[in-house]
């Protein structure tokens, strides 16, 4: 396996698809090629597409930087924040680098059995494989639309 990709700040880069399964005791192992970079532990949250997100300790405290920047007096605004951090859990990656996805997540996400962990550049994002399938089909053919013009 060669060396992974960097980003400009010089972190390394979560990229790619991969297809896992969530076992009977309710844990995810996360792709082994991203588990030093995300350390012994992460920020699952709620996803804006249906999907969850799962964050590095690093890349988490950017977005809490990024979240109190947003204006307190905007609904929106403070929707978004209440939806992202009430919906957080910091979990551990154990020694073969699963994590517990807690119940309500896992309801949020629609994730049953069969899953996909995407590699979105500091942040991972875990989609029901259904559900996965049908967008990024949707969006290839955008992506396919966009092309043509």
């Amino acid at each position: 396996m060669g060396k992974p990709l960097k980003s400009v700040d010089n972190q390394n880069m979560f990229i790619g698809e991969y297809k896992h399964t969530i076992d009977v005791k309710k844990r995810l192992a996360l792709p082994a090629k991203f588990r030093k970079e995300l350390g012994g532990k992460v920020v699952i949250t709620k996803g804006i597409t249906r999907c969850l997100v799962v964050y590095t300790k690093k890349s988490w405290q950017e977005t809490l930087d990024k979240l109190g920047g947003l204006p307190i007096t905007e609904a929106g605004a403070r929707g978004f924040a209440r939806t992202l951090l009430a919906g957080a859990m910091e979990v551990a990656l154990d020694k073969l680098g699963r994590v517990l996805l807690p119940d309500y997540l896992k309801e949020y996400a629609g994730l049953k059995k069969e899953v996909v962990v995407c590699g979105l550049n500091k942040e991972l994002e875990i989609w029901d494989a259904k559900k996965w399938k049908g967008y990024i089909a949707e969006q290839d053919e955008k992506m396919n639309k966009e092309g043509k013009k």
